[in-house]
């Protein structure tokens, strides 16, 4: 497995836009055979501030996300709304063991 946390500040009038295109993605994206998971939060303190975690198979599964159709379409439309540049940090499993993450 590998996990990629992308850490994400949007302009505040951008923040309904930029969850509707992102939930659009995300959805297309858990069709994807090398996505286990896909996930979208939003800090409490500060609606402009997301965290997209994205759960891959495989080191190679985010390069080939980044092909997909729907991430194009998502990174053009998300572009416009960005407070600051997008932030992807690379993380692997410690615990729990791998192999029981499904």
């Amino acid at each position: 497995m590998f996990i990629v946390l992308v850490y994400v500040h949007v302009k505040e009038d951008s923040i309904d836009e930029f969850l509707h295109a992102s939930i659009e993605n995300a959805e297309a994206s858990r069709q994807e055979p090398g996505i286990v998971r896909f996930d979208i939060i939003q800090q409490e303190n500060d609606p402009t501030r997301f965290l997209l975690i994205e759960i891959y198979r495989t080191e190679e599964d985010p390069a080939r996300h980044k092909e997909t159709a729907h991430y194009l379409h998502w990174r053009e439309t998300i572009a416009p709304m960005m407070a600051d540049a997008r932030e992807g940090v690379r993380y692997k499993i410690l615990s729990p063991a791998e192999e029981t993450w499904g």
